[in-house]
């Protein structure tokens, strides 16, 4: 069995600075398996159970770790169709930015919306049943965004890669 490093307790506690190797196989170990113990987490990174809770916590105040959730399954929670839509407003100032940012927010079903370059202003993800649901949700809702010139969605028939782990 490896002996454990402890970490003294200035390593663990320093504010910011880099990740060192230790930090980026916890949040590798974490972001594959949140439900990981702290014994268990601690054991595989070759830490004592103490020093890995403190590593965590800190990762935690850090911001590095935002927040730890559960990953559900879209199919069994009927919002099994994804759609990509892009959007062009009709005016490019911060006025209608943050109109269409507060509305967006409140789109149902909307999973993620980013500012863009290139012919579109904005991308949203939005998750639905099916494509009668999709029609409904732009009928009530996509069509009455504020600021917006111009919606084109595109369906997604087949999931390629999906992941919410980032790159260490």
């Amino acid at each position: 069995m490896c002996a454990k490093r402890s970490l003294s307790r200035s390593d663990a506690d320093q504010p910011g600075g880099e990740l060192d190797r230790i930090d980026k196989r916890i949040l590798k170990l974490l972001q594959n398996d949140a439900t990981l113990s702290n014994v268990a987490l601690a054991e595989r990174v070759n830490l004592s159970p103490a020093a890995c809770l403190r590593r965590v916590e800190k990762l935690k105040r850090d911001g590095v770790i935002s927040r730890v959730v559960a990953h559900l399954d879209p199919e069994q929670l009927q919002a099994g169709m994804v759609v990509l839509i892009g959007v062009v407003l009709d005016r490019s100032t911060p006025e209608s930015f943050a109109a269409f940012e507060e509305a967006a927010q409140k789109v149902s079903g909307c999973m993620e919306c980013h500012v863009v370059t290139g012919e579109f202003d904005y991308f949203m993800l939005v998750r639905t049943r099916d494509s009668q649901s999709f029609n409904r949700l732009h009928a009530e809702q996509l069509l009455y965004l504020p600021g917006v010139r111009q919606i084109r969605s595109f369906m997604g028939l087949r999931q390629v890669v999906s992941t919410h782990q980032v790159p260490i």
